[in-house]
């Protein structure tokens, strides 16, 4: 398998120098290649993030063996994460998969078996190097299929020491105002409480519910301790603005080939990764010869 960077490597290093590390999470193909094309152009660094919806059946398999078969083309540190995982045997088989980083989501349990939990996580993770990510305060929203669920509990300040003592992880996702899915009205984050999070916390912060997020506050939230920030709806959004063109390209032929169908596509998703990376400053100005920005790259 090719080696692949973990939190652990990446987010110390950001949280220092007040940058994030994006982390989208991808469904399919055109996903990892536009994020991972994108992201290389922008010389940043990437995360990759797959939530169990998307990894049952054989869908692990292809989307860990397509990570792994392809990071070595990219000369960025690309971290391959398991999003969300509820329950030991999802991570252990992340784990078997070759992810290299995974988040336990107790957020929605009691504190007391948060911490047990996230623990067992680190002691199954920490013997094959794959980093672990856990949650305290819950982060509520939509869940996949659009429904409200959950109830968003603020992070306490108080509670962060404890925590990351007891259970080792390497991040923490903290809740300090977003939320998940597609927001009904703008947010206001908790920047003072995240301040205090921060000074108490020794390990990087996660932002999750990035998507919606107005840009002031995301910097906002990067300046004061978030070293990863978290983006998937923003995408689902890009990818369905993108089927308008796509229904009209596929409509001027019958047999119309498949990777001018999946341009549109492409590109929005590509565009969104691009505002993601600059937003979080983790990019760089890119070397000349790389491929022009929104442009599928030729198959090989």
């Amino acid at each position: 398998m090719s080696a692949l960077a973990t939190l652990s490597e990446l987010l110390p290093d950001a949280r220092r120098h007040h940058r994030a590390v994006p982390g989208f999470d991808c469904v399919s193909d055109i996903y990892i290649r536009a994020i991972l094309e994108t992201a290389q152009e922008e010389r940043s660094p990437v995360i990759l993030m797959a939530l169990g919806r998307d990894l049952a059946g054989r869908g692990i398999t292809y989307i860990a063996g397509l990570v792994h078969a392809v990071a070595s083309c990219y000369d960025i540190p690309i971290v391959l994460h398991l999003d969300h995982a509820t329950d030991l045997p999802s991570v252990c088989r992340a784990i078997d998969h070759g992810f290299s980083s995974v988040m336990f989501d107790g957020s929605a349990m009691p504190y007391g078996q948060n911490v047990d939990l996230s623990g067992r996580v680190v002691q199954l993770a920490r013997p094959h190097g794959v980093s672990v990510e856990a949650e305290l305060g819950c982060v509520a929203g939509s869940d996949l299929g659009g429904q409200r669920c959950g109830q968003t509990v603020l992070t306490q300040p108080g509670e962060v020491v404890g925590f990351v003592k007891a259970t080792g992880v390497d991040a923490l996702a903290v809740s300090i105002g977003t939320e998940h899915g597609v927001y009904a009205a703008a947010p206001q984050l908790d920047i003072e409480r995240l301040r205090a999070i921060d000074a108490a916390s020794p390990v990087p912060l996660v932002l999750h519910g990035g998507s919606g997020t107005p840009e002031s506050q995301v910097r906002a939230a990067i300046l004061n301790g978030i070293a990863k920030f978290n983006v998937y709806a923003d995408c689902r959004l890009a990818l369905n603005a993108g089927f308008a063109e796509a229904r009209e390209r596929a409509q001027r032929r019958a047999d119309e080939l498949p990777d001018i169908v999946f341009q549109p596509l492409y590109e929005a998703l590509s565009a969104q990764v691009r505002a993601k990376i600059r937003l979080a400053g983790s990019g760089a100005p890119a070397p000349c010869g790389l491929a022009a920005e929104g442009a599928l790259p030729p198959h090989s």
